[in-house]
């Protein structure tokens, strides 16, 4: 690790050491690109991870907002798998029961298409605002459609006056630069309000780091926290942290805080994480070396024997994947279940996006799923193309 004079945007402290650099990668792993030269000569940034010997946090320190873009070209809906879909009407009951979310105002800052905010309304009548300047008008369908609105445009303090008993932000703070910023002006907003439950779902960074899961590693994904690390974030914002607990797998992190006056609630048992995660961080360069070469052996060793392989699931996984293993000259096609992404071209590397039905001509011999929680829904999926092949996963 080389010292350096970054300033760690959670804690304020300087000297973030730098762990992990990669360069020329795309800035934009979700936007729908629609011709291979677009995707080719897409926009590249670096990433330089830091962490923070204070705090725990890891940032991307060279990282520019300016160079992402959040709009109607953004397509990252997980919405169209039974298994994630299940998975998200599950978490919105559970909260539902636990909190007694009935009846209630809900705010989901980057709501995406907004399916989650519609269960919440969905599942206990509740109602809604979601902010996610990526929200798409018409793609959504229930009794509960008109308990629920959209703002497109990010939540910043412009909206404090949105007042709500539960606040909600999935998968939306990793993409977020100036963290502690970003967590106060909530706090500011919410006010002497201080019965208002907070929830915030971000991917579990000690998982990241621990297994070198490099797919998780891309440039949106500019914040990255482990359990210790989020709440002393939550903490030193003016937030009572009262839960911490791990979803999907082990893939997603989650915080339940409340705003108080004086932060009072004890740490919680799995926050003392900070020698763990600067031991993982540590020596994450030497294991990726292994893994990345372990994967390119065998795309090569498939390639030299006149085997097709193709990526399952064309988001940001996928894009880690082919640009960082090297090996994207060998892999022709991603096939993708979500029908808005077909036809589109991947960032970078150029493969085409297509439909499962396209795997019954072209009948590849291994597939790789970029996320093996849906291991089971991919391979019935094949089965019943009647196709049978190699299937592995990151």
């Amino acid at each position: 690790m080389k010292d350096n004079a970054f300033i760690c945007p959670t804690c304020h402290s300087s000297g973030m050491q730098i762990f992990h650099e990669q360069a020329a990668v795309p800035t934009n792993s979700c936007i729908l690109l629609k011709t291979r030269e677009e995707a080719i000569n897409c926009q590249r940034g670096k990433i330089a991870l830091g962490f923070c010997e204070y705090c725990g946090f890891i940032s991307n320190t060279a990282f520019q907002a300016e160079m992402t873009e959040y709009s109607g070209r953004y397509e990252e809906t997980q919405g169209f798998s039974e298994t994630f879909s299940a998975y998200h009407r599950d978490l919105a009951q559970r909260l539902i029961d636990k909190h007694g979310l009935r009846e209630k105002d809900i705010l989901e800052i980057g709501c995406g298409k907004g399916e989650f905010l519609l269960l919440l309304a969905e599942l206990g009548n509740n109602r809604g605002v979601g902010f996610d300047p990526g929200y798409q008008e018409g793609r959504l369908s229930g009794e509960a459609i008109a308990q629920v609105q959209f703002v497109k445009d990010f939540y910043s303090q412009h909206y404090a006056d949105y007042k709500a008993d539960f606040v909600c932000c999935k998968m939306t703070l990793e993409h977020i630069h100036p963290t502690a910023s970003f967590i106060s002006n909530l706090r500011r907003a919410i006010g002497d309000r201080l019965d208002v439950l907070v929830f915030f779902q971000i991917p579990d960074a000690t998982r990241i780091v621990r297994d070198c899961a490099f797919e998780d590693i891309y440039y949106e994904h500019c914040s990255y926290f482990s359990p210790g690390s989020l709440a002393r974030l939550f903490r030193g914002c003016g937030f009572n942290v009262h839960s911490l607990d791990t979803e999907y797998a082990g893939q997603y992190l989650t915080v339940e805080a409340r705003p108080a006056h004086i932060a009072q609630c004890a740490p919680l048992p799995q926050e003392d994480d900070l020698w763990l995660m600067s031991t993982y961080s540590r020596r994450f360069s030497t294991t990726l070396d292994g893994i990345l070469a372990s994967w390119r052996s065998f795309v090569e060793a498939a390639a030299w024997q006149g085997k097709k392989t193709v990526l399952w699931g064309s988001g940001s996984k996928a894009v880690s994947f082919l640009t960082t293993v090297g090996v994207a000259d060998k892999i022709d096609y991603v096939v993708d279940i979500n029908p808005h992404r077909h036809g589109y071209f991947m960032p970078a590397t150029g493969q085409r996006i297509v439909p499962p039905s396209f795997l019954q001509d072209y009948r590849p011999d291994k597939v790789i799923i970029m996320n093996g929680i849906y291991r089971d829904e991919i391979a019935r999926d094949l089965g019943a193309m009647g196709l049978s092949p190699d299937v592995v996963a990151l």
